[in-house]
């Protein structure tokens, strides 16, 4: 099964806002323990390392400029 990456919240700012509101109150360093556990705990509920290797290139590809890119 390939990754879906369509919108399945029927309130996405909602599920943002949750997000953010988990943050609140916590230093950088505890956000980013949060968000590793948080990544741990989605990654163990996706439970397919061939869906999870497809998100994890997703997600890079969207924040790091590709190879091609930074030398063109």
């Amino acid at each position: 099964m390939p990754l879906d990456t369509s919108a399945r919240f029927s309130d996405p700012d909602a599920a943002y806002r949750l997000i953010v509101e988990a943050h609140r109150g916590l230093s950088d360093d505890e956000s980013r323990k949060l968000d590793a556990a948080l990544i741990l705990t989605l990654a163990n509920q996706i439970g397919d390392l061939a869906i999870l290797r497809e998100a994890l290139a997703l997600s890079r590809a969207a924040i790091a400029p590709s190879k091609d890119a930074a030398t063109a």
